[in-house]
């Protein structure tokens, strides 16, 4: 499909990298190309810090070995600020969601017509790219996010434990009622926030970056490369919010009082 031919044929464009593939109808509608690209990235997560593992050397470390030293020593020093618990899973579980996400934000400094283009020599009509451009993914982790939250929370304080900070906190047993709303509301704000603010700006990003490639070949290289350098600073912080406030949650799910 060519760019800028029309606004009708940019209204089609726009669609086209955006539209996912997809199976199924409804509630049950998958979206293959999110599942495609997240497990891929998840395994290219598993192999590249094994590989930094086996390879690890107290000698002269190689650059992949650096690379995931420095990442490992981030994220464990977000954890020591952050997580007032003590909990062997936090680290690791940070660590995996920093990393996996930021590799997911990341497919949107691909070309945008690279991956689509690739997919319909194959048959494939409609292949959206970037994992976070999608509210399934997005809700998904921050989902998992919540039952690691209830979970640790009863394993914690037990079963009486939390439903008296449910019931009970702020304004006392005798206002169940009143703290009981109040903790839905609360409870379901953490994954929607979480979700929706990575959803906005990485698809906000992919939105400008399409807009982009709409352009005049001779214009794009003046607007593509300087928003591609900010669009770096953006994944990056987009991922690091993600892990911080799910550090920042878990660790008031093991706040015991």
């Amino acid at each position: 499909m060519s760019a800028g031919a029309g606004p009708h044929s940019a209204s089609e464009y726009i669609i086209h990298h955006l539209h996912p593939m997809s199976v199924g109808e409804g509630f049950w509608t998958l979206h293959l190309d999110t599942i495609f690209f997240s497990l891929g990235l998840g395994l290219l997560f598993l192999y590249l810090f094994r590989k930094a593992a086996v390879n690890a050397t107290s000698g002269v470390p190689g650059g992949l070995q650096n690379f995931c030293e420095i990442l490992v020593e981030f994220v464990d020093g977000q954890v020591k600020d952050s997580f007032h618990g003590h909990n062997p899973v936090i680290a690791p579980l940070a660590l995996t969601i920093f990393v996996w996400v930021f590799l997911w934000n990341s497919m949107d400094l691909l070309p945008v017509d690279l991956l689509p283009a690739i997919g319909q020599l194959f048959g494939i009509p409609y292949l959206r790219v970037v994992p976070s451009t999608d509210l399934n993914s997005t809700f998904g982790l921050s989902i998992s996010v919540l039952c690691l939250i209830y979970y640790y929370s009863i394993k914690v304080k037990g079963g009486h434990g939390f439903a008296h900070e449910v019931l009970g906190h702020p304004f006392g047993i005798k206002a169940a009622p009143a703290n009981l709303l109040l903790r839905i509301v609360e409870d379901l704000a953490k994954p929607i926030s979480l979700a929706l603010r990575l959803f906005g700006n990485l698809y906000a990003g992919e939105l400008i970056f399409i807009l982009i490639a709409l352009l005049p070949w001779y214009v794009q290289p003046f607007l593509g490369w300087p928003w591609a350098v900010f669009h770096i600073l953006v994944i990056t912080l987009q991922a690091f919010i993600f892990m911080t406030l799910t550090i920042v949650y878990l660790s008031m799910a093991h706040e015991d009082h």
